[in-house]
């Protein structure tokens, strides 16, 4: 994964992962792995998470990367856990430039339109649109889509796997993020594979 967009284009949902147990956290690459959905987003808000990185890049198949990416020093230790790809929910000058000299995928977080241009202004074309119902919904992301013709975007936030194939359904969309997954608590492995199947069934438009 060279960069972000190959990363955008492996399935139509990442699923977004907060694992508190690092015990669960090759049990739960396993089964999304086997339901069809390799790229996967942990992310840094438990103690566990980079330890999470490094047991789940172990699974084969798996394109692990790391969510909730706050600062240059979150970057760097998500990489040295193996972070494939970095997710952030917002964009900052030190961030991007930060990512950008690592030559990591990396998907930042916007939510309106000097958010893109000043993603644009780093040289970045691809963004989460964060947090995506609370933000307005597929009408606002219609908006911001519709003036910045080069830029795609990942939504995430709020979607469902009811909700998924509507914003699949907007051609700037590239995929969507979804924490519906991977319920909290000890992991139902049979139970996230056959959502993972459902969610990885989802036709892009």
């Amino acid at each position: 994964m060279t960069d972000i967009d190959a990363v955008m284009t492996l399935a139509p949902v990442i699923p977004v992962l907060v694992i508190d147990d690092v015990a669960h956290a090759r049990p739960i690459a396993e089964a999304l792995v086997a339901g069809g959905l390799p790229v996967l987003e942990v992310t840094l808000r438990t103690a566990a998470a980079l330890d999470v990185i490094r047991e789940m890049s172990q699974v084969e198949g798996a394109v692990v990367g790391a969510g909730t990416v706050l600062n240059a020093a979150d970057l760097d230790a998500a990489i040295g856990a193996g972070a494939r790809f970095i997710v952030s929910p917002g964009l900052t000058e030190p961030l991007g430039r930060a990512a950008i000299d690592r030559g990591i995928p990396f998907l930042p977080g916007i939510a309106n339109a000097g958010d893109i241009m000043r993603g644009l202004d780093l040289g970045l074309t691809r963004f989460k649109f964060f947090p995506a119902e609370a933000a307005g919904g597929i009408k606002a992301l219609k908006s911001l889509a519709a003036p910045f013709h080069q830029v795609r975007f990942c939504p995430t936030g709020g979607i469902t796997q009811a909700t998924a194939p509507d914003w699949l359904a907007i051609g700037a969309v590239r995929c969507v993020g979804g924490s519906w997954l991977v319920p909290a608590g000890a992991p139902d492995t049979d139970a996230i594979t056959a959502a993972a199947k459902a969610a990885s069934a989802l036709a892009k438009a």
